[in-house]
């Protein structure tokens, strides 16, 4: 599968989970190992006109799942992926739109994922995620264990 058919195959199945679709969220890009998702704040707002927090955890949560499950769609391999853990740290409120960029965390590589897929039919990888502030900063990051299990 192409790489254009996989978000399109990405975003149908945001979309088909109807917590995620009421969030509105859109695909915004991938480039190299980072996967960007948006989210209109106007879905998304708390009773303090910012970002809600359940919004911002919900999109970094799912750029590090999409950018997981695009992986294993690149090796060619069905699996399920799930997330382990994270750790979430809210900086400063956002009144503005939503994005989350999701990408490799530092220390992590996709050869070792690779291989233990390949091999195990499962693997763990670390993945890093951030809502960047409109003037520079950032509203939220998170760092999340993701696995994947190979199915059938």
């Amino acid at each position: 599968m192409q790489l254009e058919e996989e978000l399109r195959a990405l975003d149908a199945h945001y979309r088909s989970m109807p917590p995620v679709a009421a969030m509105d969220i859109t695909i915004a890009g991938i480039e190299g190992d980072a996967l960007t998702l948006r989210a209109p704040l106007a879905l998304n707002v708390n009773d303090k006109d910012c970002a809600f927090g359940g919004s911002l955890v919900s999109l970094m949560t799912l750029a590090g799942w999409g950018l997981v499950t695009l992986r294993c769609r690149q090796l060619g391999i069905a699996a399920d992926v799930f997330v382990a853990d994270s750790e979430v740290r809210y900086l400063a409120p956002l009144y503005a739109d939503l994005q989350a960029t999701a990408t490799l965390a530092d220390g992590s590589g996709w050869a070792p994922f690779d291989e233990a897929l390949r091999s195990r039919g499962r693997a763990r990888v670390r993945i890093a995620a951030s809502v960047p502030l409109p003037g520079g900063g950032l509203a939220t990051t998170l760092r999340a264990g993701y696995a994947a299990i190979a199915r059938g």
